[in-house]
């Protein structure tokens, strides 16, 4: 008997020794795959800036640009929230600070999407005139303010079920039709300011 629940004890050990050993290698993994994805998305974004202009003068394609854009973006939060996570449970030791932005994915999530916005803001400003102008900034936010509710809303909704582990195939799903829409009324914004000018 006592043999049986020494061999049980030791079987449970090694298994869990396994598992934790599978985590780091998963998130380390996860970690290199984030790095490549990283140099795809400059390189992508580099490219998509560049032709903006003569991508917007072909509405249908402008559009399926810019999704396949923001889609891009937002799989990178969430890959990148992915490894924080695998990185604080297989690495981290256990005190409360390593785990504040697990237990409090809210805030975290509402401040993150804050600051990709201010950012994202600033740089269509820095695209209208090259440098941020006051006037134009101001412009900016009158009109992306609708798009920004939308991209913002999809990009909290990926930090947050990321932060708590509750991503399904459904909810990556319906983030990733925010962000069509999104790009439609994206589009349509810039063709509007286009026929008005």
């Amino acid at each position: 008997m006592i043999n049986f629940s020494l061999k049980a004890s030791w079987g449970s050990c090694t298994k869990g020794r396994r598992k934790a050993v599978n985590e780091a290698k998963r998130t380390a993994v996860l970690g290199l795959v984030f790095l490549l994805c990283l140099v795809l998305a400059y390189v992508e974004n580099r490219s998509f800036f560049n032709y903006l202009g003569d991508v917007f003068s072909n509405p249908p394609l402008a559009v399926l640009l810019v999704f396949i854009h923001n889609v891009l973006v937002v799989s990178l939060i969430l890959l990148a929230m992915t490894f924080y996570v695998g990185v604080v449970l297989s690495f981290m030791p256990k005190r409360k600070i390593e785990y504040v932005v697990l237990q409090h994915p809210r805030v975290f999530a509402f401040v993150f999407t804050a600051m990709i916005i201010l950012i994202s803001i600033l740089r269509a400003s820095m695209l209208l005139r090259g440098q941020v102008v006051i006037n134009t900034l101001a412009l900016v936010i009158l009109l992306s303010t609708p798009n920004a509710i939308i991209e913002g809303y999809g990009i909290f909704q990926t930090i947050e079920k990321t932060l708590k582990r509750s991503m399904a195939i459904k909810d990556l799903a319906v983030i990733y039709s925010i962000f069509f829409v999104a790009a439609v009324i994206e589009v349509g914004y810039v063709q509007l300011l286009l026929l008005i000018s």
